[in-house]
């Protein structure tokens, strides 16, 4: 019998590559593979001669006639993972000693080098040849083949690849593209294969009107405003499945598919779009805990159409022990730009600094909602009155605002690379007998660094890591007489802001020696995450090292940095990312530790 390939390794496999049957059940031959651990495993799932291990009343001349076929399945399995030149040694024994079975199949395979790709040739068929406005998409499609020169040839690489590329032409422009051919020529003798690969487009698909069905109450132009799919644009999958998040995430219905009707009219195919619709009013009971604000306790109301006016209404009752709340909001349907009027008022009581401030606030304005750019305007009414003996007196500004938000992560809610940023600008005055102007400016930026150089997204590339950077600055200009509601102002610390420090502790320092909201905020952050492997196996956990700053003061010359540093844990939870840090306050001397779910921008 040959030697066994260097570093192999011999298995027994009972039956059908399962469990060891109980002593005393027999069987017809016991199968012993001798071979690299990955060969090995392939085979003791895939050869057909497992299938005849059962059969107890084989005789030694059809067991020898099936010993005889299995060599070339194994040559053919061995194909399939790349290897075209094994050396394969098939044995018959007779195993008389064991009770189990009289006869053992021994076989011994050296594989040999793998074959290797030595080049990939793409042809295109249909409108996409020859549309220059399909370029982009055919460099797109071989730029993302998964197997290229210099890589081992294997069935599930070329099927995983062929699947690849299909899915790149089908997704957008061509939905019903296909693979026209498909050829791999192996030289067993130089161990290259060469790919070739037709990929026929089909027509071109635009899209065609909306028919949607399951509407009842909302009606269809909500839909339409809603899935904003332009009759005449080119067919794009991701844009069906962003219109259909949209319809699921507008709170107007439980459920929605869009899908395209390929059997329709290329030049205007009709796009499917069914709904199951919210129920008109709902109740929703919360209760949590966060360590920046303790346990917390929410009754929220929905009305999705008030009498009358047709508008949504929320109303919430928020309880915790740093900030206690009651509100509503009233927002219209969306018009074709996807603008709503919105309208709220909140009245609010909350730790602020060394102060509890009750507050009032009233907002009017518009708002837009996009897949990656927010805006919203707005005017706004803001009351503060400190509650404490010896602070200072009621403040109140009327402010005309804008903000405006840019989400440009690569993955949601759980970005690897790619960054946010968020303007807020405001002007405004302070009312009562001493009128004064101001402006008042934050920005925030968030980023995610890979550490891998790759964009591919492998697991490979994705156990280097990534660094997450934070900033965060604003002011509030006006004169210093100027009296300025405390919720116009800034105060920071806590887990989404400086870990180590108490939630809203780090402000302005006051003559007493107490803290209150500033007019100036710094903050940021340095985060290294590093995935968390088990066996060589990426798992859904990460680890995290970071620093963070931040410091508030009424002047810029007055800003003294307060340091956090720790480390912590990530898990990537089904509703979002699950954040455990240990933090340690440099300047309090204290450790805290810091728990929140979710990822938001």
């Amino acid at each position: 019998m040959a030697a066994a390939a260097a570093g192999s390794q011999a298995q027994t496999l009972p039956s059908d590559g399962a469990p060891a049957a109980p002593a005393g059940i027999a069987h017809a031959f016991e199968i012993e593979i001798q071979a690299p651990k990955p060969v090995q495993d392939y085979l003791l799932r895939h050869l057909e001669l497992l299938r005849y291990q059962s059969l107890t009343d084989l005789d030694a001349s059809e067991l020898a006639r099936l010993v005889g076929m299995a060599e070339p399945n194994v040559r053919e399995l061995m194909g399939t993972l790349g290897y075209f030149s094994p050396d394969i040694h098939l044995e018959l024994r007779e195993t008389p000693d064991n009770p189990r079975s009289p006869r053992l199949v021994v076989i011994t395979v050296q594989p040999g080098e793998p074959v290797r790709v030595s080049g990939v040739t793409f042809e295109f068929t249909g409108p996409i040849a020859t549309d220059e406005a399909a370029a982009a998409q055919r460099r797109a499609i071989q730029a993302g083949w998964l197997l290229g020169a210099g890589m081992t040839f294997t069935q599930a690489a070329w099927d995983a690849a062929k699947t690849q590329a299909l899915r790149e032409l089908t997704t957008r422009r061509y939905p019903a593209g296909r693979l026209s051919s498909t050829r791999a020529d192996i030289d067993p003798e130089t161990k290259t294969a060469r790919l070739s690969v037709t990929l026929d487009s089909g027509p071109l698909y635009r899209l065609g009107a909306l028919q949607i069905s399951g509407t009842q109450r909302y009606g269809s132009d909500l839909v339409q405003r809603l899935a904003r799919l332009a009759p005449g644009a080119d067919y794009d999958q991701t844009r069906l499945v962003e219109a259909q998040r949209r319809l699921t995430d507008s709170g107007y219905f439980d459920s929605a598919v869009v899908s395209l009707d390929t059997t329709g009219d290329p030049a205007a195919a009709p796009v499917l779009v069914q709904v199951r619709e919210a129920k008109l009013k709902k109740i929703v009971l919360g209760i949590g805990a966060s360590t920046d604000s303790g346990a917390r306790l929410s009754v929220e109301h929905t009305n999705h159409q008030l009498p009358g006016i047709g508008w949504r209404a929320v109303s919430k009752l928020s309880l915790d022990r740093v900030t206690k709340s009651i509100g509503t909001e009233l927002t219209a349907p969306p018009d074709d730009a996807n603008w709503r009027w919105v309208t709220s008022a909140l009245v609010q009581r909350e730790e602020s600094g060394s102060f509890e401030v009750t507050s009032q606030r009233l907002r009017a304005g518009r708002t837009q909602s996009g897949e990656r750019i927010d805006r919203s305007y707005y005017l706004q009414y803001d009351r503060a009155q400190p509650n404490n003996v010896g602070a200072a007196t009621t403040a109140e500004a009327l402010s005309a605002n804008y903000a405006w938000t840019q989400r440009n992560f690569d993955a949601l809610p759980f970005p690897s690379r790619g960054y946010g940023l968020g303007v807020e600008l405001g002007g405004g005055v302070t009312l009562g007998a001493d009128r004064q102007p101001f402006v008042r400016t934050d920005i925030r930026w968030l980023g995610y660094v890979p550490l891998a150089s790759s964009k591919d997204g492998t697991p490979a590339s994705m156990r280097a890591g990534r660094i997450e950077l934070r900033a965060e600055g604003g002011a509030v200009l006006a004169r210093e007489q100027a009296n300025l509601p405390s919720t116009q102002l800034f105060l920071t610390g806590g887990g989404t802001t400086v870990r180590g420090y108490d939630y809203r502790s780090i402000g302005s320092v006051l003559p007493n020696g107490q803290t209150a909201a500033g007019r100036y905020l710094a903050v940021g952050s340095v985060e290294w995450q590093h995935p968390i492997t088990v066996n060589d196996r990426l798992t859904d956990w990460e680890s995290t090292v970071f620093v963070d700053a931040g410091a508030v003061a009424d002047k810029p010359a007055e800003l003294r940095g307060k340091v956090g540093i720790g480390a912590g844990v990530r898990w990537k939870s089904p509703v979002g990312p699950l954040q455990m840090d240990l933090a340690y306050g440099v300047a309090v001397r204290r450790l805290r530790l810091h728990l929140s779910v979710g990822f938001t921008f």
